[in-house]
């Protein structure tokens, strides 16, 4: 083959770090887009929090002042010398040379992005008397902690206290042992003969019970049985109590299918002795370490607001979860000083710079875009706002998608871990997207109504006779809606409750 030069032209999309970072905190929670904020002041020294500052949305965009505008012309390049302003520097919008909305309508936003990953979505603590959930979470008490607390109190030998020290460490988060005791003795002794192992594993059963009699009761359970057992056990004798602790030990599975007759039977109790039994069962806590985890990671903090506006509503951002930012003015005043000197070094800062500006605009922009996909979905599901769940309307991301110009994998990214604060509770704007069931008039009924609608149901239903799969399906075809029972089963298992024969009660 003969070797030669072609010259060829073609177009493609290409997306540059600006826009790649503009879609990666789009997509971000509010604590990713936290952690993101405080990595990226620690990388950059341009970047500084304005602790008292208002939010960008907060008052009308104001034009730049004399030393930001000195700032940009530095680093452009520009030989032009202007005075320096001494005010500190306020970045807004215009600071940028470009609307919020700008960089999503540069042609490249009808295309999905593959390769930028989709951030997916983040989903009760019991209280009681002795256990308060926030305050061991808000003093940072960890259950291995409260158990150690007690622990030093206790006058055991030095090889019983480290061995319950063991065993408090190979608890779960549910307070539950983790591994099997000849698991643990066998890693304790490694390379030790037999008799070495048994030593330990008969120490090691000591210390269980050393360790089961601490606080929370129930910890250090291998089981549900076990840890039900030891609650009911520290209880007032009873003839109900050793109904309950037999069934805990035995018969578990017949408790949980609600077989009352078949429980009777095993256990010889009447009906009145399986209720006061059953009643103790279900006091018992099931996972003692749950008062002491972090209630914080639980707490979802809204990004916008639904607020009442005349006879219509409106949806104003949480300033809470918006970073104040601001340049620092010290910096962007040596940028211009030095920006008639061509070095590595002014290179590098002026670099710096223009990347501290695009994280701030690309964190407006997004915001902007939250609510602008916010507002268009409260003017969609308006009846939701004044009626509640059973007046929600189908809604695809599509139909967002073509009102605000665009494209899906946008609408997905907004929609997904963020989270809008309503009259009825605060809910993932995802919550307001549901696909379409036909209805005998010939209309369409949001998905999301029939599951609020078959809520209803349950919870109106007999406790003696639930209702079927097979029934709720009737019951909604009978209001119009025809949705099959298979589809009924999905949504029930969505809203987490249990089929019929769960939900009966045994008497």
């Amino acid at each position: 083959m003969k070797p030669s030069l072609q010259v060829r032209f073609s177009q493609h999309l290409a997306l540059t770090p600006q826009l790649q970072q503009s879609i990666r905190l789009l997509q971000l929670s509010t604590l990713e887009l936290h952690q993101e904020v405080e990595q990226m002041l620690e990388q950059n020294p341009f970047l500084e929090v304005e602790e008292d500052a208002p939010t960008p949305f907060d008052a009308p965009v104001e034009r730049a002042t004399v030393t930001e505008r000195q700032a940009d012309e530095a680093w452009e390049g520009s030989g032009s010398e202007v005075a320096a302003d001494p005010e500190p520097v306020a970045v807004d919008a215009a600071d940028f040379g470009t609307t919020e909305r700008e960089d999503w309508e540069n042609g490249t936003e009808r295309e999905d992005f593959d390769g930028i990953r989709e951030t997916p979505g983040k989903a009760s603590n019991n209280d009681s008397d002795e256990f308060d959930p926030m305050e061991r979470s808000s003093a940072g008490v960890s259950l291995q902690d409260h158990l150690r607390d007690q622990l030093r109190g206790m006058r055991l030998s030095d090889e019983d206290r480290g061995a319950v020290m063991v065993l408090i460490e190979s608890l779960d988060e549910d307070g539950y042992l983790a591994d099997p005791l000849e698991e643990i003795a066998q890693r304790l002794a490694g390379d030790e003969d037999d008799i070495a192992v048994e030593e330990l594993l008969d120490r090691l059963r000591c210390a269980l019970k050393w360790l089961h009699n601490l606080e929370p009761l129930g910890v250090g359970a291998r089981d549900l049985s076990e840890c039900l057992t030891l609650q009911l056990r520290a209880g007032p004798r009873c003839e109900a109590q050793m109904i309950a602790i037999l069934i805990c030990k035995y018969h578990l599975e017949l408790l949980a299918r609600r077989d009352g007759k078949k429980l009777m039977a095993a256990t010889g109790a009447d009906e009145e002795l399986l209720k006061a039994a059953q009643a103790l069962i279900v006091r018992c806590e099931p996972k003692p370490g749950r008062p002491f985890t972090k209630a914080e990671a639980n707490i979802i903090v809204p990004d916008v607001i639904v607020q009442k506006a005349g006879r219509g509503w409106r949806v104003v951002l949480n300033p809470d979860v918006m970073p104040k930012l601001r340049i620092n003015d010290l910096y962007a005043q040596a940028i211009k000083q030095q920006r008639g000197a061509r070095t590595e070094s002014g290179a590098g800062l002026s670099s710096r710079l223009q990347e501290a500006r695009w994280f701030m605009k690309n964190i407006l922009q997004r915001f902007d875009t939250i609510q602008r996909v916010s507002q268009a979905i409260v003017e969609r599901q308006k009846a939701f706002f004044s009626h509640g769940a059973i007046a929600m309307k189908p809604l695809v991301l599509r139909e967002i998608a073509d009102e605000l110009g665009l494209h899906e994998s946008t609408i997905s990214r907004v929609t997904t871990a963020k989270y809008m604060s309503t009259p009825y509770g605060t809910f993932e704007l995802k919550y307001f997207f549901g696909s379409s069931l036909n209805t005998e008039a010939g209309g369409n009924a949001s998905s999301t109504a029939v599951r609020a609608l078959i809520k209803q149901l349950v919870s109106a239903e007999d406790a003696k006779k639930p209702l079927s799969d097979s029934q709720l399906s009737s019951m909604l075809e009978e209001q119009g809606i025809q949705v099959a029972r298979r589809t009924v089963a999905k949504y029930r298992e969505a809203l987490k409750i249990a089929p019929a024969n769960l939900r009966r009660t045994m008497m």
